[in-house]
């Protein structure tokens, strides 16, 4: 009797592969831009977890919204659409702000 095996799960965070996100010759010059500032967010994901639930949010989420940042930053410089460069200018400016009180947050707990 055969058993179903759980397909595999799709490779995500620091397992993702490095392949999918390193700057090819025939990428655009937008997408390089998004491969860079994915790399770059991977790259400043903390890799060890404290075990306090509150400082490890925060120290994922201070990369995960730089991220963001990066890659509104992409759009504002390469994007045609109005509504895109809208969105991605609001979000440049909330997550520049989340990423000040993380950080004041971080620093008020000694981290």
């Amino acid at each position: 009797m055969a058993f179903a095996q759980p397909a595999p799960k799709p490779d995500t965070g620091h397992d993702m592969p490095m392949k999918m996100i390193m700057p090819d010759a025939s990428d655009s010059a937008s997408t390089k831009e998004y491969k860079a500032a994915m790399m770059h967010m991977m790259q400043s994901m903390p890799t060890t977890f404290t075990g306090d639930a509150d400082v490890d949010f925060m120290t994922q989420m201070k990369a995960h919204h730089q991220g963001a940042i990066e890659m509104a930053k992409v759009v504002l410089a390469n994007g045609k659409d109005p509504s895109v460069k809208k969105l991605a200018g609001e979000i440049v400016s909330s997550q520049q702000r989340e990423v000040e009180t993380i950080e004041q947050w971080l620093k008020a707990k000694g981290q």
